[in-house]
């Protein structure tokens, strides 16, 4: 099966493709970003395909990280999915942003359990817990850091995440400490590329995953546009 990856959830842009008879990735790039993806993502996907040999044709799916994240960032990468998925006639998936950052760990055959966690702001995390074989200990939510830390008692765990190092300086001295701490500002792009291998497209829509609303609202109409709208 040959996967396009894609990842535009965070501060990186990154696309791969993935060759799952062979085991191995043909071609990934990734640049570390606050913005810009929007500006970056297409040449990326065009010199990923270029460097690994294939038309878009070639593709048996399309694979994009849907959240939680940033909004634009989020747009970003699943309009592109999404539209390469239509022109090319293929299925598109969607994978969270948690179980990419996690898949590398359990990947480890670690015994730990892995709390993934991205950074929602003011003093909240968006987290998952999972134990070392991936079963769900704690599904996606977003919570206070403290709330976080008092939902994560399965044993000494492994962090993981753009918020990694954030629950770890808050965590209680008596608690049991985190085995290991990984900082990443992204999630690693071939890990996407092998969930999306083995997802359902069915059950793993390529659609924006939420977990709380944007930090910006819509600003209120005016008095004469309210009464025209109504």
């Amino acid at each position: 099966m040959l996967i396009l990856a894609i990842d535009t959830a965070l501060e990186a842009c990154a696309a791969a493709v993935l060759d799952t008879d062979a085991g191995e990735l043909l071609a990934q790039e990734q640049l570390l970003m606050k913005r810009g993806h929007a500006e970056a993502l297409m040449p990326m996907i065009a010199r990923v395909m270029q460097s690994a040999g294939l038309a878009f044709t070639a593709l048996d799916r399309i694979a994009v990280t849907v959240g939680p994240g940033s909004f634009t960032g989020l747009r970003v990468g699943i309009s592109a999915a999404r539209g390469l998925a239509l022109a090319a006639n293929r299925p598109a998936v969607g994978l969270t942003t948690l179980s990419a950052y996690a898949a590398a760990i359990i990947g480890q055959s670690q015994s730990a359990p892995v709390i993934s966690a991205i950074d929602a702001r003011h003093d909240h995390v968006y987290f998952q817990i999972v134990s070392g074989d991936g079963s769900q200990l704690a599904r996606p939510t977003v919570a206070s850091i403290d709330d976080a830390i008092a939902a994560s008692q399965f044993g000494a765990p492994h962090l993981v995440g753009n918020a990694a190092r954030i629950l770890a300086d808050r965590w209680p001295k008596n608690a049991p400490q985190p085995v290991a701490v990984e900082t990443q500002a992204a999630p690693d792009i071939g890990w996407v590329a092998w969930l999306g291998a083995a997802a359902d497209p069915d059950t793993n829509p390529a659609r924006p995953f939420y977990l709380k609303a944007p930090d910006a609202k819509p600003a209120a109409l005016p008095p004469f546009a309210q009464a025209a709208s109504s």
